[in-house]
């Protein structure tokens, strides 16, 4: 209990939280549904574009229908602003019944005691339908506290157009990478941008794309921040090289969708992003349309061994608060109904793999024309996404990496090597030291 206080406590969260998941403890862990459903449920969901969110809003319409006594709330919070909303409503009790969340963030949800255990769930979908690499990310002991409802995987965007025009052949290694962005940043193009903003983990991605292509980690197998390895320090020097030489100069501020906005717009010439780039691009530069792609990781040899990078299963969690958890359970079945789930990922169409298994082969799967237009690109991703992990859990699952994407250091630290001159190496340690204080305060080992 007293390093789950110094946890709440460095989280700004402070012991009313205690009060509030403690208390909800005296729940059971899995109440059996007697007679009829009933009861109103909030659900929390980070969906902020049209279609998925129609389809969830539609999926509870209907589930409302065949559940007359039962009443779903949606509430959408955009993915920056869930980490705020959920670890500052979890002191007040103000959590809901149901939510998605970020994997990296399931393992803070479990060590705060927050989160209700799915297994019972798990096994009316068909635990065996899922891949157990999945499932573990959010296992504790024997216990699985998420499920994943769709997986995706960071790939590299080309504009083949581009390429195609100025003789460049995609890039195998990052070298390559650093030369085509050069001769391609021009007329109102940049080669790629580079994102340290530090309301968001994208600096934090960019580094574990280059160490993990050499087959290292951000952390090490003991959970220690490690950014001065050897090829961490390449990595951050790199990136700071190419954010002064090809990237526009606003990107260290960048968030996600800013960065990706550029893209979206025909701004930059390589990205790094899953599937959602095509619905982007759609909605914003249909007319590039046949002239994006994704291809594989660069390395820092083209030779080197594929350790894979980031793969996300995007997870759904049930509230340890919930006063119906019944009810949120068995919304949450409804959601992987063949029809209902097809339909959701037909919402972004190569953006979202499906998370269990016979999906894919459904022909209705296959005959969508956006899957069919980008089959070479959503492979890339397939295979990726089967490679990777969630961002330093390549040893596991664990709460030092959720704290090490959600508190932003790495992102300061590339704002203090770029803003103030300061050394790489001096940045580096000064933020292994912020981060390892930190990890202090872990409550939970996991196992």
């Amino acid at each position: 209990m007293k390093k789950m206080k110094k946890f709440l406590y460095a989280m700004g969260i402070g012991l009313s939280v205690l009060a509030a998941g403690c208390s909800s403890g005296q729940q059971e862990e899995k109440q059996e549904v007697s007679g009829e459903l009933s009861g109103d449920i909030v659900m929390w969901h980070s969906f902020t574009q049209g279609p998925r969110l129609e389809s969830i809003q539609k999926s509870a319409d209907e589930f409302m229908k065949e559940h007359p006594k039962v009443k779903i709330k949606i509430e959408t919070f955009a993915w920056n602003d869930f980490y705020t909303k959920w670890t500052t409503g979890l002191a007040n009790g103000n959590v809901p019944d149901i939510s998605t969340a970020l994997p990296n963030q399931v393992m803070e949800m479990i060590n705060s005691d927050a989160l209700l255990p799915l297994d019972d769930t798990i096994e009316q979908i068909g635990k065996e339908r899922f891949s157990e690499a999945a499932l573990s990310e959010a296992k504790v002991g024997d216990k699985h506290y998420s499920i994943p409802l769709y997986s995706h995987a960071q790939v590299m965007w080309v504009r083949t157009d581009l390429l195609k025009a100025h003789n460049i052949e995609v890039p195998k290694t990052w070298d390559e990478l650093y030369e085509a962005s050069k001769k391609l940043t021009a007329d109102g193009v940049s080669g790629i941008s580079v994102p340290f903003g530090t309301n968001d983990l994208m600096g934090t991605r960019f580094l574990n794309f280059y160490v993990r292509s050499a087959g290292g980690s951000l952390l090490t197998k003991d959970l220690k921040a490690d950014l001065t390895s050897d090829i961490a320090q390449e990595g951050i020097k790199y990136w700071v090289k190419m954010y002064k030489e090809v990237s526009p100069k606003d990107s260290l501020n960048f968030n996600v969708l800013q960065q990706a906005t550029l893209f979206y717009q025909g701004k930059t010439a390589f990205d790094f992003n899953s599937g959602f780039h095509v619905g982007g691009v759609q909605a914003n530069s249909p007319q590039l349309l046949d002239s994006i792609d994704a291809y594989p990781m660069p390395k820092v040899n083209a030779s080197d061994k594929d350790y894979g990078i980031e793969t996300s299963n995007i997870p759904m969690v049930v509230w340890k608060n919930s006063k119906h958890p019944e009810v949120a359970k068995a919304f949450l079945e409804y959601l992987y109904q063949d029809d209902r789930y097809l339909e959701f990922l037909d919402s972004t169409p190569v953006g979202m793999l499906p998370s269990v298994t016979g999906v894919s082969d459904l022909p209705a799967y296959k005959d969508n024309e956006t899957r069919k237009k980008f089959e070479h690109a959503e492979s890339v991703i397939a295979e990726a996404a089967q490679k990777g992990t969630a961002i330093g859990f390549e040893n596991g699952p664990s709460v030092q990496a959720g704290l090490m994407l959600n508190q932003h250091v790495i992102e300061q630290m590339f704002q203090d090597i770029v803003t103030n001159g300061t050394d790489p190496m001096k940045a580096a340690k000064d933020a292994e030291k912020q981060l390892n204080d930190l990890f202090e305060t872990v409550a939970v080992e996991v196992k």
